[in-house]
Order: C-alpha cells, then structure tokens, then sequence
C-alpha cells in the first residue's frame, strides 16, 4: 500500500508540474503577448534548470524526464533585415556632429556597424576595453559570459582616438556615457537609432521603409563580412555564436550567393546568369 500510495503522489507531482509549466508557456503567449521565441526561450530556461536538477535529484527523475521532453514550438523564421553599405553610410553621417551627444552618437553607430557587438555589448563598453595601439580592437564581455576580441578598422580608430580624447575619465567609465556619465540603457540606445534613421533617410529613401533597431547594426556586419567573401565559421566568432548554425540565417539572407550557385547549374550552352529583358520590352510592357 505505501509503495501504491507513493506511486500516486509521484504522477500527481509529475501532473502538477506539466500543468504549471503549461500554464505559464500559455500566459506568455496569450496574456503577455509574447512572441513563439520568447515562448521558447523561457522554455529553454526552464529545462537547463531541470537538467541541473537532474544531476541533484535523481529520485525527481521522472517529473524531469517529463519536462524536459516538451518541445519548442515551432514558427516561422523570417529573414534578417540589414542594410546596405549605403544605408549605414548615411546612419552613421547623420548624428550632429557639432554637438556632444552627436560625436557620442556616431562613434557609438560607426563601432556597432564595424564590430557587430550586440547592444548589451556596446552599452558594457568601459575605456579600459578600447585598445588602439597595434592590432586595435575591443575587448567585451558577451553573451554567455565569455570574453571575445573585435578588430577594429582604421575609420573606427581615428573615430574613437577622437571621442576618447573628449570623453576623457577613468579606466572603468563607460565608452558611451549618457550626460550624467552613467551607460546608456539599451531603450536609449534604441531611442538614438531611430531618430539618427529618420534624419538619414532624407539623404537615403530607401530606410524609410526599413525597422531600423541596433541589432539591424549587427546583422548589416554580419552581411558585409559575408558579402566580402568571409567564411562562415570566422563570422560566427566574430560575431560571439556558440556555433555557426546560429550564422547560416545571413546564408539565407543574400540572395547573391544563391544567384552564383545558380548561374554554376546553369545548362551547358546556355548563357549564365538571370535573363534581363531589354529596355524596348521593358517599355512595351510598361504601356500595357
């Protein structure tokens, strides 16, 4: 009977807490309106804490085998949006640059384009991360706690040798502060790219019909190193991915590749490449 009654009391914990977790993976979705991902992300989290139970509390055994067997929901993934070289270009010239918080601005969106941080990255970013003698590059403290390098490009260095001379402070001053010399917060961050993307648009119309958020930024660098013939794998380090099956979104991504790949198939005595109409037809058919 004790044996019976235990029985019982472990499927009602293991029926309790499928329920809970249930529950909870619902509220995010219906009542927060929270997106499939974020759903999956906290399901996510959920897991990693039951496998560390695991290890801890085999006699919960079959409550952990039961959570951790529920699956992600699936959804569809949409393609990343980037911008072109000339698009960044006039992100980054549009900051006021006679003013202070115009400098800050354009050194703050010339490293995030270059480097590709994420923005909790760049926010993090103390002035003893920035190193400009030989090899220049910044040391940051990613996702996942784990140091990485960035090599910085010569426009950035001159950029924040200048920014640094007026920035001024100690070591562990952050790179970007706010007026008050506190970091900024990620919505600032946010608030300054959206406005820095309206006043750009008026030079380049095409991101007026673009969600410009700082981690457009990073996907922009991820394409531009892709576009420049990196490799997969060297692009995933740079960026800070655990593995390069995070990176093959940008393969996705640039359709230049996917029309190289095509013009190599093409059949033998065929002309390579897509078919471009003529500008008489074009017009023709511009009529009808």
């Amino acid at each position: 009977m004790d044996e019976e009654r235990e029985g019982v009391a472990e499927l009602g914990a293991v029926e309790g807490a499928l329920r809970s977790i249930g529950a909870f993976l619902q509220h995010l979705e219906t009542v927060r309106g929270n997106t499939t991902a974020t759903r999956n992300a906290r399901l996510a989290a959920i897991r990693s804490f039951y496998r560390y139970a695991a290890l801890r509390a085999p006699e919960h055994a079959a409550v952990i085998q039961r959570v951790l067997a529920i699956p992600p929901k699936r959804f569809d993934r949409a393609i990343v949006n980037y911008l072109t070289t000339a698009e960044t270009d006039a992100l980054v010239a549009a900051p006021d640059r006679t003013t202070w918080t115009g400098r800050r601005d354009h050194a703050l969106l010339l490293t995030g384009v270059h480097t590709g941080l994420r923005v909790s990255e760049l926010t993090r970013l103390t002035l003893q991360d920035v190193h400009l003698s030989t090899g220049p590059h910044l040391r940051c403290h990613g996702k996942g706690r784990k140091d990485r390098c960035t090599p910085l490009t010569t426009s950035t260095v001159k950029v924040l040798k200048i920014w640094l001379r007026e920035r001024g402070g100690e070591r562990d001053d952050p790179l970007f502060p706010t007026r008050r010399g506190t970091p900024l917060s990620r919505d600032a961050v946010e608030r300054l790219v959206t406005k820095h993307t309206r006043t750009a648009a008026d030079t380049c119309p095409s991101l007026a019909s673009k969600h410009v958020t700082p981690h457009t930024l990073r996907h922009s660098t991820a394409m531009a190193l892709l576009h420049s013939g990196v490799d997969i794998s060297v692009i995933a380090l740079w960026l800070g991915h655990e593995s390069t099956e995070t990176t093959q979104i940008y393969l996705h991504a640039d359709m230049s590749i996917k029309e190289r790949a095509l013009a190599r198939t093409a059949p033998n005595g065929s002309p390579p490449g897509r078919y471009t109409a003529p500008d008489t037809l074009l017009a023709f058919l511009g009529t009808l």
